[in-house]
């Protein structure tokens, strides 16, 4: 079992940085896959991002291509925490942002993931 707590979203204008956190329980959490999803309102849970670690490669990272070049996501295993860094944000990307967690490697279908956190709400202002 694991459980996920996002943190550090908020109000931003546009052009600016967050980063989001997302704090794990679960002693084996290195070897989950972890993605960043978000939901604008009234529109579907788009893939954001996502990380998987391994001892024979390292992270392998796949992204969005809306975010790639200004999103990075990194992981610290001994923190038990995935970050997202979001640099030169648009108001296109306001929306609640989820971290998930998932066996999958480095998938980018919500149903891949097999747990979620309840969502740190971003909101970008032009």
């Amino acid at each position: 079992q694991v459980q996920l707590v996002e943190s550090g979203g908020g109000p931003v204008q546009a052009g600016g940085s967050l980063r989001l956190s997302c704090a794990a329980s679960g002693r084996t959490f290195s070897t989950y896959t972890v993605g960043w999803f978000r939901q604008a309102p009234g529109k579907e849970r788009e893939f954001v991002a996502t990380i998987r670690w391994s001892s024979w490669s390292g992270d392998s990272t796949y992204y969005a291509d809306s975010v790639k070049g200004r999103f990075t996501i990194s992981r610290d295993n001994t923190k038990n925490t995935v970050y997202l860094q979001m640099n030169s944000l648009k108001p296109e990307d306001t929306a609640v942002y989820y971290c998930a967690a998932g066996q999958s490697w480095l998938a980018v279908a919500p149903s891949a993931y097999d747990y979620w956190g309840q969502g740190t709400q971003v909101t970008v202002s032009s």
